[in-house]
């Protein structure tokens, strides 16, 4: 798998402005918006939890977990992105990401953050 596989975020020329500070410097709020997030739960493939299984008694990474992951995480990100372009940002600040177990069947991933409209300085 190359890097593209393991990695997410933001090409050069978004048009929403995703950061993990409050502040982004040249750029001042105009308004905030309020909270926006991205929702995704994706649940286990049996073929990759026996190969988990399997790799967890010999050590190292679980590279198909890991692909799974990536991938979810990039998608609940690129829900964000487009409930904050919907509403009329062009900036989400302080966004993060949360995962948790969903009822023993899948991976809840929650990416959130406050949309705001900036303006460059």
């Amino acid at each position: 798998m190359g890097i593209d596989e393991y990695g997410g975020g933001q090409g050069p020329q978004a048009d929403v402005l995703v950061v993990t500070t409050n502040d982004i410097p040249g750029y001042r709020v105009e308004q905030v918006i309020g909270e926006v997030f991205g929702l995704t739960v994706r649940s286990r493939h049996l073929g990759s939890q026996i190969g988990a299984g399997l790799k967890s008694m010999v050590g190292g990474e679980l590279k198909g977990l890991t692909k799974t992951l990536v991938q979810t995480r990039n998608q609940a990100m690129e829900r964000l992105i487009e409930q904050a372009r919907a509403r009329g940002a062009n900036g989400v600040l302080a966004f993060r990401f949360d995962v948790t177990e969903a009822a023993d069947v899948g991976t809840e991933v929650c990416a959130y953050g406050t949309a705001v409209v900036l303006a460059r300085v």
